[in-house]
């Protein structure tokens, strides 16, 4: 680092800790409810900051629900819930116009997607049309109903689900789709002392309750005060090298994956992974991004953009093991 940035870089630091003092209460507050999942949280967190949206696959019953419900509650943000099903129409995401007979004209009724938090409850559950209609909202952040466009109230957060074990029934996201969202998150099963705790509460009946200890608008000041963290040129080069490791293999002396990988990630990718890089320094209340910071977004970041082709399939290779051999290769800064 340079002489003449390293003060600059100092007020970021100091910025950035004073900014993100609320990071440790909000967890505290969810952990009040939710048990273990620390990896889901700090992916919450991470969705929120970005501005971007979470795609989270898990078997049913591990709190996915409940996460981004609490989420809400601690920031008192509006949640709603949509139950994707294959009769779903996209007016009842959005919404719709209503005929009122006594007023001889159309009113709006606005659609669960008018909300700070909105969960997307088994997203391939839905046709393609009610997909489509939610990952607008999701990219320009607008809704239009009739010829009317309504701006949707920030902070906006999407958390979609996906059960991995039945595939019957069910309408995949087209790649296209599933890479407007930021993240990727594969959650497991509790620990088993974890999973003790989670029996006595429930089966006690007591849940704490859950108060709000952040406001929206501190909300919307951590997401502007993320883009100030400071990522220095070789980091950018880093992620650049990781994106790019998907796209040409044969190059960063990784010829073996060139017939396991049908596409690589898009510029989308590398936005996000900066982005959540960004994110992820802030979460450890820090005002510059590290190689591990990169590190431990990435395949959160990447694992839904790096295609596989049929011989990788036939082989049991997954698009993780892709990326956990392209960071190894990759040097670090």
């Amino acid at each position: 680092m340079e002489q003449n940035t390293t003060l600059d870089i100092n007020a970021i630091n100091e910025k950035i800790e004073k900014e993100s003092a609320f990071i440790d209460v909000l967890t505290l507050e969810m952990n009040k409810v939710i048990v273990g999942q620390k990896h889901m949280v700090e992916r919450l967190l991470i969705g929120l900051l970005g501005q971007g949206h979470i795609l989270l696959e898990g078997v049913p019953g591990l709190a996915k629900t409940l996460a981004i419900n609490t989420l809400s509650k601690a920031v008192h943000g509006t949640f709603s819930r949509i139950q994707f099903t294959p009769d779903l129409l996209p007016a009842d995401v959005v919404g719709t116009l209503i005929y009122n007979i006594k007023e001889n004209d159309f009113s709006i009724k606005k659609g669960p997607i008018f909300a700070n938090f909105v969960l997307a409850d088994e997203i391939n559950r839905a046709p393609a049309k009610v997909q489509s209609a939610l990952l607008e909202a999701m990219q320009e952040k607008q809704v239009t109903i009739g010829d009317e466009t309504f701006i949707l109230d920030k902070p906006f957060l999407v958390m979609a689900t996906q059960n991995p074990v039945e595939q019957e029934g069910t309408y995949p996201l087209p790649e296209a789709q599933v890479d407007r969202f930021m993240l990727k998150t594969v959650i497991n099963y509790p620990k088993l002392n974890e999973e003790q705790l989670i029996i006595r509460a429930n089966l006690k009946g007591e849940f704490d309750k859950v108060n709000q200890v952040v406001t929206i608008e501190q909300i919307i000041r951590a997401q502007e005060s993320v883009r100030e963290v400071y990522m220095d040129e070789k980091i950018e080069k880093y992620i650049l090298d990781i994106i790019f490791a998907t796209r040409y293999p044969e190059k960063y002396n990784l010829s073996e994956l060139k017939p396991l990988i049908s596409f690589g990630a898009s510029p989308r990718g590398s936005i996000n992974l900066a982005t959540a890089a960004k994110c992820y320094a802030f979460i450890k209340r820090r005002g510059y991004v590290i190689p591990e910071d990169v590190r431990a977004v990435v395949h959160d970041v990447l694992r839904h953009r790096v295609g596989i082709t049929y011989e990788a399939e036939a082989e049991n290779i997954t698009s993780e093991e892709i990326i956990n051999k392209i960071v190894n290769e990759i040097e670090v800064p």
